[in-house]
């Protein structure tokens, strides 16, 4: 048997295992529900009978404590005593507003009459009824089965949540395993390809041939790079964001389409964060990437810095096809894409990389549908 299907099997049998105690429980509860409303019945009739004996009584000395006995200890029942025209000859037990009312005490009685069936007393000049309620613990064990299955279904819902955090945990270790092996993959081919690059100027080939295939090799290693940091805690340095972001910024501009118009505009040449390069780069390159996607390889695409007095601000605009404000959050979820290719992982990778590592925050700024999207990135500086 696989370890899927046996997995399957076993959470099988543990819902039907926890369907059963549920069922069992609330059958139980049932039962004793049931045998209390049968001894609030036999005590309601004591009752009845007991009024009856004190109301038969016409000698004055009659010995009459135990059914007057009776009558006062009960404490917990309401009830009402009425004739078959409902004309009201006693009641007890009922709530202080209720007793002070005719009218609500009229319409508590309609209640007791829905609640149970009155027992009838025979009298020479008339019968009464005996109305009665569920007392205060009947009452709450009727609540009881829902407050247990309220309970239940909260505790499976954090058994779930348990399980999901710790599938999602187990999730990101896999694709962090994959991706520290995948930068290692590429370490091999990288280095047969630098000894190449040197066996290329040793040859005399071409400078500007040899100068681009070293520029992508760097690249390359860039990547690797950047795999081999996902799951670790990443190293930051003091440097110059103005700078680092322009270079992202370049790389990707000599490497698009001569259709796409590129701006950088930044208000300070110099402002010194602490920063991982690998990392900040991918930061921009995704984001970038993300706006030429947007404009489908013809518009507009802006890079701007702002020197703030306390924090650092990163906009990155384009002049693609807008994203609906309903999904302003979700486009950071894993896995969500509007493209038709795609794993939806590089806006998530980005907001991973400026929250958790740079401490920053990313958002969605503003966005119009058919005219573009603006997209932040805060850093605080340090003080």
């Amino acid at each position: 048997m696989s370890i899927v299907k046996r997995s399957l099997y076993t959470r099988g049998f543990i819902l039907l295992f926890s369907l059963g105690i549920l069922i069992l429980i609330l059958w139980n509860t049932y039962l004793l529900f049931q045998t209390f409303k049968n001894e609030e019945r036999i005590k309601m009739e004591i009752w009845a009978e007991a009024n009856k004996k004190i109301s038969e009584v016409s000698d004055l000395d009659a010995d009459i404590e135990l059914p007057s006995n009776i009558l006062i200890k009960n404490k917990t029942i309401p009830v009402i005593l009425a004739t078959n025209t409902d004309s009201i000859r006693s009641f007890s037990n009922l709530p202080k507003e209720v007793a002070n009312d005719t009218l609500l005490i009229r319409k508590m009685l309609l209640d007791l009459k829905k609640q149970n069936a009155p027992i009838e007393i025979m009298h020479p000049s008339g019968n009464q009824y005996v109305y009665y309620g569920n007392s205060s613990l009947i009452t709450k064990l009727k609540y009881y089965p829902l407050a247990l299955v309220a309970i239940l279904v909260l505790f499976g819902l954090l058994v779930y949540s348990y399980f999901r955090a710790s599938k999602m945990s187990s999730e990101n270790k896999l694709w962090a395993g994959m991706a520290k092996e995948t930068a290692h993959q590429i370490g091999t081919p990288l280095s047969s390809l630098l000894g190449w690059i040197e066996i290329m100027k040793l040859e005399h080939i071409d400078e500007n041939i040899v100068d681009e295939i070293q520029k992508d090799v760097d690249r390359l290693q860039t990547i690797a790079d950047r795999f081999s940091k996902i799951g670790s805690e990443p190293n930051l340095e003091l440097l110059n964001i103005v700078e680092e972001t322009k270079k992202s910024f370049d790389y990707l501009q000599s490497r698009s389409s001569k259709q796409i118009e590129f701006e950088f505009e930044a208000n300070a040449d110099i402002v010194n964060l602490m920063l991982n390069p690998t990392l900040h780069s991918w930061t921009i390159e995704n984001l970038i990437k993300n706006a030429i996607d947007a404009i489908k390889g013809k518009g507009k695409i802006k890079v701007e810095i702002k020197n703030n007095e306390n924090n650092l601000q990163i906009l990155v605009s384009d002049t693609g096809k807008g994203i609906p404000k309903n999904q302003f959050r979700k486009v950071f979820e894993p896995g969500f894409s509007t493209k038709k290719r795609g794993w939806g992982l590089g806006l998530s990778l980005t907001q991973r990389i400026v929250e958790k590592y740079h401490k920053g925050s990313i958002r969605v700024l503003k966005s119009e549908m058919g005219k573009g999207t603006v997209f932040s990135v805060l850093y605080r500086k340090s003080i």
